[in-house]
């Protein structure tokens, strides 16, 4: 795996769906900071897609990474996301302004973005493995894929289908590892059985492994060495077919401390799977809504509701009894939708990757925020 991926300097990635931010726009400043921090420790893997930041990930990538660096300096995997073509013929045009976008002549990987049971359909209705093997012969993609947020039969079955692929990036961390609605290892297993070089993205559960409850605190803790994060990226990078692990850092100090744990990279002991074992067990019995922040369910909401924020804030208060979750909600809700303004349209649940029953989820936030006095 090493031979066929060897321009790849390490196996960490620097995920760009969540960048430093000024007033909504991407801080250049701190980015080009981070790239040249994360350059300079011997990484080289930057992942994008479109619709991340509504496009501001692309262009930051151009104006940050690919105008300051030879591109031979760096591997940068972009993703072709089913939401914007509608046919076959779609999908080169769209595919040359993710290029221009990224400052690029050509993409090292090239992935089908979070196929499902729902969009498996129409990436084979508009051949789109057909397009990125003809973009691949042509050198525009130097290696082809897709990101996946389904069932291990399914993968099974696209595998199955198209030997053509040569990576499967999949959402791996500890607390989903055997969690019955992302099946993480279950899906690892299937790369294994096909020999496909496995991605990880969501190592850190967006965040959710290191806000962690104070018995799972103390259980890492006391192995010393290592932050919460730190322990969560090195638990997904000590599979043996792991080729590559996401992280996404909003700012210099996730950097430095993601970077602390991967420079000098070495799979977890048996004393910290040991742990890590634990604090899974700790995180079972907490029965809090398992989203990662993506927002991709945010921006189909017709009533205009901030889905994720509204979870963390449900979240906050279910782990740690804060009496400021109720501010932070009336503060969220002030300018957009409350969890009781739910139309129960279903769109939130037909486009989230960890497969949550979105609308009975904000049935229990409305109970807890819109029916007590906030």
């Amino acid at each position: 795996m090493n031979s066929f991926f060897s321009e790849v300097n390490k196996n960490f990635g620097f995920g760009c769906m969540r960048l430093p931010m000024k007033l909504a726009v991407v801080d250049s400043k701190e980015f080009s900071e981070m790239i040249d921090t994360f350059i300079s420790s011997g990484f080289n893997y930057f992942d994008t897609a479109h619709g991340y930041l509504a496009g501001q990930s692309e262009t930051a990538i151009r104006e940050c990474l690919a105008k300051r660096y030879p591109r031979d300096k760096f591997i940068l995997t972009d993703k072709l996301t089913s939401s914007f073509f509608k046919s076959e013929e779609d999908i080169r045009p769209f595919f040359e302004k993710q290029l221009k976008a990224c400052g690029v002549d050509y993409f090292d990987f090239y992935l089908l973005h979070s196929v499902t049971a729902n969009n498996y359909k129409k990436f084979e209705r508009c051949h789109a493995f057909k397009v990125l093997r003809e973009l691949r012969d042509e050198g525009k993609i130097k290696h082809i894929g897709f990101s996946f947020h389904d069932k291990p039969q399914l993968l099974d079955r696209i595998l199955a289908e198209h030997p053509e692929t040569e990576v499967v990036q999949i959402q791996f961390n500890y607390a989903d590892y055997d969690n019955p609605g992302i099946e993480s290892y279950g899906c690892y297993q299937v790369c294994e059985k096909y020999g496909k070089p496995v991605i990880v993205m969501e190592p850190v559960k967006g965040g959710g492994l290191v806000n962690l409850p104070d018995e799972a605190k103390k259980t890492l803790d006391s192995l010393g060495g290592y932050s919460y994060a730190g322990y969560a990226i090195r638990f997904a990078a000590s599979f043996p077919n792991i080729f590559m692990v996401i992280s996404g850092m909003g700012n210099m100090d996730m950097m430095n401390d993601n970077i602390s744990a991967m420079k000098d990279f070495k799979p977890l002991s048996n004393e910290e799977l040991k742990a890590i074992d634990k604090v899974r067990d700790i995180l079972k019995k907490q029965n809090t809504i398992q989203c990662t922040e993506c927002r991709y369910c945010v921006d189909g909401c017709p009533k205009n509701i901030r889905i994720p924020d509204l979870f963390s804030c449900y979240n906050t208060k279910k782990q740690f009894k804060g009496w400021n979750s109720h501010m932070y909600y009336k503060s969220l809700t002030a300018s957009s939708g409350k969890a009781k303004d739910c139309v129960k349209c279903g769109k939130c649940e037909q486009i989230c990757p960890q497969h949550l029953p979105v609308r009975k989820l904000l049935k229990k936030v409305s109970r807890r925020f819109d029916i007590l006095p906030i």
